[in-house]
Parts: structure tokens; C-alpha cells; sequence
């Protein structure tokens, strides 16, 4: 046997677990497809990367069974995260809603802490190496790959599949641990672009995109959650943080409501302006709340030259429906090329929530986004692929 265990993928969760196996003198071998490890962290918050969240539990987690992270979370928390990366220099400085970045560091730093943590244990991270068969051994496992034209074999006790989801293929993403686990039959829960962009086409897809680059602070709703962040109107529909949150819930087909204005009430606003100046126009009024450009779009629906002492009780319901309730019927997204991270993957009746492994394959593991477990936007991936990353490095 060449390591203790082989880890296929050498993004948040392979790192981490890479990491955590060396605290505990377990020598395992890390391979990646990609030049470098870390791709999507590097790219992650704009390079900044949002590592975790302070709020982060298995409420904010989409999965056919909510309760699976429990276990990992309650091995691997949201303290110890902030702990490990503050011994190695990264303190986190908190954006909004929980969200922790490095302070005065960025993902490049995120990524060093792995790297020279491996290389002081001796874990190897071989890059540019492409696994094309796992071969399922009587005592392990024998995983052929290439790399630099030459296919190379290595054989290990115990196995990690950390290949991640579908998202920017760019990065090098693929469908790897998808197909492994349909090829020994194991149960895949329904794939999709999760925290992604939503597209507009038809009739109003004029009306959106002359307001790419405004942005709106809104609630977006569906039946099922809601959101209160940013919306940003886009040339080809919506995103922003509350579109992207929004995005994981969605499906093709449904309607998006928006609340323009989620903290106060503009039928108490067109009261108070009534009452001291109702010489005062619609227009007026929305341009105290809104750009310039988002209020003169606005008068596609509503009577902007209108004073508001001179508005009807029925233009009155369609400026509270307009602003408090503007519905949205996306034709669809932007794709993986756009999402943040996939919903759906490996069903978790397959694995053990104590300790990831694979219920029909002994010795095989699987953790972060190839499994059916999609954080919200906001650092919760993040704390999911450290958390399983820990929970694995306990058990090969």
C-alpha cells in the first residue's frame, strides 16, 4: 500500500481532510485534476473567500434528509473553524448576516494554510493528475490515474472521494463522483445549478435589462422561504445575493415575488406625504427610496406624474402591489457555468452521517459537494467541506 488513503480531489473538504489525517500520523496522498489545489476556493468571495459562518447549523442546509449534517457539525463546528484558521494566522472579520472573510487576507492565504501544512506532514498533493479507474480491491482499493502522459497506479486501504459538484467546469469541475457511485449503484438524488443567476426572456425581458446594474435591496420569496438581501438586475434577468439564495429553491415554472421595499410600507409613506405635502409626485417619493433609473422603470406600471393627495384608491393598491408584491416568472438560469454550487448528489442514505463512509463499499468515503447536502449562500458550503473533510480524517 503506497498511503494509508488515497484523496481524490484536492479542494475544501480533501484539503481539510488531508490536514486533519496528519494531525493523527495517518499518511495519505491527495490527487487533483487541476494545475494547482484550491481552485474554487481561490476563486470564492471574489478571491476574498467567505470561509464559514458564524450562524451556520442544519437549518440553512437543502437535503432529502436535513438532519445528515448534524452529526458532522456537532464533530466539526462552526468555533473550531474560526480556531484552526487563527492558529495559522487568518482571523475572521464578519461582512454581514454572519459571514466571516480573512481579515486583511485573502483565498490565496486560505490555500497556503492547507499546502504547508501538508508539506509538514509529508502529505503529498500531486496535481495534474487525472483519475481514470478506481479499481475495488479484497483489502482496498488501486487507483490508476495519468499524469504528465504517464499513467501512474497507487493502492490504499481506504479511499476518499472529495471531486466536488458540477459548477464552473472551467475550474475543472465534473461529474466524477456522480459516476462512480451510479456505476455501484448508488442512489443519486436529482442534480441542478443551486445559488446561480435566474434568466428573464419573453415580453419582459426588455424591461430587466435596461436596469443591468441597479441593484435593489428587496425580500424574494417563493411558498416555500425568503430572503432579504440585494437583488441586481442583469442584462439577461437577476442576481445578487438574494436571487442566488433564492435560486436553490426554485424551480422551473414557479413565480418569484419581490418586496421592493421589505422594511417599510408605501401605502403609510403615500399617507404621511398626503398629509404634508400632496403636491408632492409619485415620482418624487420613489426617488427618495430608489435610483433614478429604477423609479422612470417603474413607470411602465405605475402613475409617476401623479401628485399623491391626487391618487385613487385603486392606484393606491397598484403602487402596495407593485412595490410589496412584484412577481417574477424567471425562464430559467444561467447554468453551472454561473452557480456557485450544485443541489442534489449523492443520496446520504447511501453514507454514514457519523462517519461519511459508504454503507455498501467499506472503506470508501465521500464528503463536501458531491453528496446531496447545499448550504445557503454565505459561507455555509464552506463550513459543510471542513466539517466533512474533519469527520472523514477521524475514520480512515
Amino acid at each position: 500500500m503506497n498511503a494509508d488513503a488515497i484523496i481524490i480531489g484536492a479542494g475544501a473538504c480533501g484539503l481539510m481532510c488531508a490536514v486533519q489525517a496528519g494531525y493523527l500520523g495517518k499518511r495519505v496522498i491527495v490527487l487533483e485534476k487541476n494545475e494547482k489545489p484550491g481552485a474554487k476556493i481561490l476563486i470564492s468571495g471574489g478571491g476574498r473567500c467567505n470561509y464559514t459562518n458564524q450562524f451556520a447549523s442544519a437549518e440553512q442546509f437543502i437535503s432529502a434528509n436535513p438532519h445528515f449534517v448534524k452529526s458532522a457539525f456537532t464533530q466539526w463546528t462552526v468555533d473550531d473553524t474560526i480556531s484552526f484558521f487563527e492558529t495559522y494566522g487568518i482571523d475572521g472579520k464578519e461582512k454581514t448576516l454572519g459571514q466571516l472573510f480573512p481579515d486583511h487576507k485573502n483565498a490565496k492565504d486560505v490555500v497556503q494554510v492547507f499546502t504547508a501544512i501538508c508539506e509538514d506532514f509529508g502529505q503529498e498533493i500531486r496535481c495534474s493528475a487525472d483519475v481514470k479507474e478506481i479499481e475495488i480491491l479484497p483489502d482496498g482499493f488501486r487507483v490508476n490515474y495519468e499524469r504528465n502522459g504517464k499513467t501512474v497506479t497507487l493502492s490504499a486501504a481506504k479511499l476518499v472521494i472529495a471531486t466536488g459538484g458540477l459548477p464552473i467546469p472551467k475550474m475543472g469541475a465534473t461529474d466524477f463522483a456522480l459516476r462512480f457511485a451510479r456505476k455501484h449503484n448508488l442512489k443519486i438524488v436529482e442534480t441542478a445549478p443551486a445559488l446561480v443567476p435566474l434568466t428573464i426572456t419573453g415580453k419582459d425581458e426588455e424591461w430587466f435589462a435596461q436596469l443591468s446594474g441597479n441593484a435593489v435591496f428587496c425580500e424574494v420569496s417563493n411558498d416555500e422561504i425568503s430572503f432579504e438581501e440585494n437583488i441586481l438586475f442583469t442584462h439577461w434577468g437577476l442576481s445578487g445575493p438574494a436571487i442566488l439564495q433564492i435560486s436553490s429553491f426554485w424551480r422551473r415554472g414557479e413565480t418569484v415575488n419581490l418586496n421592493l421595499l421589505p422594511r417599510q410600507n408605501i401605502v403609510s409613506l403615500l399617507d404621511v406625504e398626503r398629509k404634508t405635502n400632496g403636491k408632492t409626485l409619485v415620482s418624487t417619493l420613489l426617488n427618495r427610496i430608489y435610483t433614478r433609473k429604477f423609479t422612470d422603470a417603474l413607470g411602465k406600471f405605475l402613475p409617476l406624474n401623479k401628485p399623491v393627495a391626487a391618487l385613487t384608491k385603486g392606484e393606491i393598491d397598484l403602487i402596495e402591489q407593485t412595490i410589496h408584491h412584484f412577481k417574477v416568472k424567471p425562464a430559467g438560469d444561467k447554468g453551472y457555468d454561473k452557480a456557485e454550487v450544485m443541489r442534489g448528489g449523492i443520496d446520504t442514505n447511501e453514507i454514514s452521517s457519523k462517519t461519511l463512509e459508504c454503507k455498501k463499499i467499506p472503506n470508501l468515503f465521500f464528503g463536501g459537494e458531491c453528496l446531496d447536502v447545499t448550504g445557503w449562500l454565505g459561507g455555509y458550503n464552506f463550513q459543510w467541506a471542513w466539517a466533512s473533510g474533519f469527520v472523514i480524517a477521524q475514520n480512515i
